[in-house]
């Protein structure tokens, strides 16, 4: 029977990923996050930002996505699961790395001016397209009721 092995993280890509697929052709994307977490000092009353890095594991189709999708900076949810590798070094000594395997990925928008003038061109013409829906719907229901006032509100 399995434990439960579960999380849900939150935070930025640090670096570029890495991807690479495997000698048999699978996928591997690497994702390198940072979570920030803050805080309030008991004792001061100040605030805390504490920074925790992880890496994100994906494969296969998600890995093909996250690689072309994954930008330094981006934001991202991780549902996933922790995995810890371990490992002796050539001197001798046992170490081991925690790493989160991706089962689900999302992508927080982004920010930046050109990302957000795209965005609102596009919502201006789901707009006027709803709007000229609309008109032609009531213009037709105007002829249909034998010319009656249609009132648009």
């Amino acid at each position: 029977m399995n434990n439960i092995n579960c999380l849900v993280v939150e935070g930025n890509i640090t670096r570029e990923p890495a991807f690479r697929t495997t000698p048999n052709g699978f996928p591997i994307c690497k994702i390198p996050i940072a979570v920030n977490h803050y805080y309030k000092k008991a004792a001061s009353g100040e605030y805390e930002n504490e920074v925790s890095y992880f890496d994100v594991e994906t494969f296969g189709k998600l890995a093909e996505i996250c690689a072309k999708f994954s930008q330094k900076g981006r934001g991202l949810s991780v549902v996933g699961r922790l995995k810890q590798n371990r490992w002796t070094t050539p001197e001798g000594k046992n170490t081991s790395r925690v790493t989160i395997i991706a089962e689900k990925i999302e992508f927080k928008q982004r920010f930046n001016k050109a990302d957000q003038d795209e965005s609102e061109a596009s919502r201006a013409e789901t707009e006027d397209a709803a709007e000229e829906a609309t008109a032609s719907a009531l213009a037709q229901a105007a002829a249909s009721d034998g010319g009656e006032e249609v009132v648009q509100f």
